[in-house]
């Protein structure tokens, strides 16, 4: 992080609403103000006054000479012209950029920290958010940003800064994930923390004052999306000199495709140099738009590019949960937590494949190893239960399997983890399909452990739909809550290794909590009292902090009604994080992919973390 110190424009000392001119400028405006001189007057600023530079600029001036600004190297110096052999029917088979003028939500960054004292660093575009001052690029550029930068849209070469479009915007924070970390000697990476190669820069208001979505009029939609393949994505950049003596960006529609191993896009298309990492992907691109989708940033392997430097294949990051927690944070100007959870490419958090993972039918959380972290317990179709021990920081160790698949655990029908038999370690209590419930009072990495008949076959058991286990008696005890197939809703205080107890009813039959999808127990209020959590048939989430034998508890509506989370099929709560409150919700979604949303309040979902990618 780093903020831009003195961040003064160029604007006219007596224009309405600019600042005047005064000492202690940044280099970086000195340049764009002395060196770049006006060839062509934008049609936003038509009769503005002409700028006057300061002292300080005019010192400048006689250092930041044309053929300076010529010379600027761009930071991502590792895409150079095609290495690799190609016939000619090949190359002209394949497609090129095109260089134009440019688009007002897309631009580029100077700085004055380059090897040669100035960079022509890499391309940012404008993202549409409430903070209104946005802009998006690659975490190897930006990671490189170590004195005073400005973002320029739609650049034009050849014009002072008061001749831009739309002015020039001082980089005040840059937001980076902290688990991005380039190879040695080098300022980008192959390894899998290449997914991580996003980040996004507040900045300034430009020299008349204005915000940057205000001065651009709009800015581009994050959106993470639904996989790999796409039929048409444009790609818009900034070329450096060497290859872009004019100083246009460049643009390519084309197809996309997945980079093996990788979170992360690839697309063939010839003209993308150095300069061009930070790029957005945009997937419904018109010239000079306000408005449009983007789903990822040129970056990644290799800073975006092969190891054979060939300029016609480019890479980038597809955002996710983890680009997408960072623009929040950027949004509300708050740096990353440094305790976030090992980043293990599209392995994720949880071994196994999305495949693997959209067979998992029920899913129970407590301390099942004995190391005083959260552990998740997994029963899938095919009757196979493994246990995932937790590390406390949201991770998982590997998988331990408590049975192999077999036909008995097909007839699981709900589930529940909690210290029924007292002390720290977790439970799991089971009802069968033909009403049988039983428990087993202490599973572990080495087996399941011993079975207790808590409910014989033909009981009235057979009726209970769903469990959910939490703090939910009256001396903050386990509790067992159950949602019956008529809608009744009941809770057991006192269930143990000596059998069920006596239930108490809470709710009498009724058509609401027949909806009632999915239930789990957690602290999402981080007050020790049991708190429920419901996915309703419609999507919608609700929790009920404070439920216990005197009813459900205050509801708060987290998610209204949405095809979303209709999509969710298992879900549990536990202590996954900090071996604090159980309140890191785990979901299992329909195409495989797994997300904890770490510190889920009673009003709010936590921070979302990706376990298992989708398509893996």
């Amino acid at each position: 992080m780093f903020s831009y110190r003195n961040p003064e424009s160029c604007g006219h000392p007596d224009s309405p609403g600019r600042p005047s001119a005064r000492g202690g400028r940044g280099v970086v405006v000195a340049l764009l103000c002395a060196v770049l001189t006006a060839v062509a007057v934008p049609a936003a600023h038509a009769g503005a006054p002409a700028p006057a530079a300061g002292q300080e600029a005019r010192q400048a001036a006689r250092f930041w000479t044309a053929e300076r600004m010529a010379a600027a190297q761009p930071l991502d110096a590792l895409r150079h012209a095609p290495t690799a052999p190609s016939s000619a029917a090949a190359a002209a088979a394949r497609p090129k950029g095109t260089l134009f003028r440019g688009t007002r939500l897309v631009g580029t960054f100077f700085g004055s920290d380059g090897p040669r004292g100035t960079t022509w660093h890499c391309t940012g575009s404008v993202i549409d958010t409430k903070a209104r001052n946005i802009v998006l690029t690659a975490a190897h550029c930006a990671r490189s940003m170590t004195g005073d930068y400005i973002f320029v849209p739609k650049f034009v070469k050849g014009a002072a800064p008061d001749r831009q479009p739309y002015g020039i915007f001082p980089v005040k924070r840059i937001f980076t994930d902290p688990r991005y970390v380039p190879d040695r000697g080098s300022s980008t990476t192959k390894k899998a923390a290449s997914d991580l190669d996003t980040a996004f820069a507040r900045v300034s208001a430009n020299q008349w004052g204005k915000s940057l979505q205000d001065a651009v009029g709009g800015g581009l939609t994050f959106t993470r999306p639904a996989g790999y393949t796409h039929r048409g994505v444009t790609v818009v950049g900034y070329p450096s000199h060497r290859h872009n003596s004019a100083g246009r960006a460049v643009k390519c529609t084309v197809p996309t495709s997945q980079l093996r191993g990788y979170r992360q896009l690839s697309m063939t298309c010839g003209g993308y140099y150095g300069g061009v990492s930070g790029s957005p992907w945009i997937t419904d691109y018109k010239d000079d738009a306000r408005t449009g989708h983007v789903i990822g940033n040129l970056g990644g392997y290799n800073g975006g590019g092969n190891d054979a430097n060939v300029d016609y294949i480019s890479y980038a990051t597809a955002f996710g949960a983890d680009a997408a927690n960072l623009l929040a944070r950027a949004v509300a100007d708050q740096a990353p937590p440094a305790d976030l959870p090992p980043y293990r490419g599209l392995s994720g958090s949880l071994p196994g494949g999305a495949g693997r993972w959209r067979k998992a039918a029920f899913t129970a959380s407590g301390e099942y190893t004995g190391d005083r972290h959260g552990d998740l317990l997994v029963v899938r179709a095919d009757g196979g239960v493994t246990l995932y021990p937790g590390d406390g920081k949201g991770g998982f160790g590997a998988e331990r399997r408590l049975r192999p698949a077999n036909s008995t655990w097909t007839h699981a029908r709900t589930v529940a983890g909690g210290t029924f038999a007292g002390g720290r370690r977790a439970g799991l209590l089971v009802r069968w399909s033909d009403g049988e419930v039983t428990l087993y009072p202490q599973p572990g990495p080495s087996g399941l452990g011993r079975e207790i008949r808590m409910a014989a076959p033909g009981s009235v058991w057979k009726n209970a739909a769903q469990f959910a286990a939490g703090a939910f008696r009256d001396d903050g005890g386990t509790g067992l809550l159950v949602r019956w197939a008529d809608g009744g809703l009941s809770l057991y205080p006192g269930v143990g290794t000596g059998g069920l107890g006596t239930g108490t009813r809470l709710l009498p039959a009724g058509g609401t909590w027949t909806k009632a999808a999915l239930l789990t127990g957690g602290d999402f209020g981080g007050t020790a009292a049991g708190d429920l959590l419901v996915r309703w048939a419609d999507g919608a989430l609700d929790t009920y902090g404070g439920t216990s034998p005197a009813g459900p508890g205050t509801k708060s509506r987290l998610r209204g009604p949405n095809s979303l989370w209709q999509r969710a099929r298992v879900l549990t709560a536990g202590a996954f994080r900090h071996d604090g409150p159980a309140d890191d919700l785990v979901v299992c979604w329909s195409d495989g992919e797994v997300t904890l949303y770490a510190d889920t309040g009673t009003k709010a979902l936590g921070t979302e973390y990706t376990l298992v990618h989708p398509g893996t």
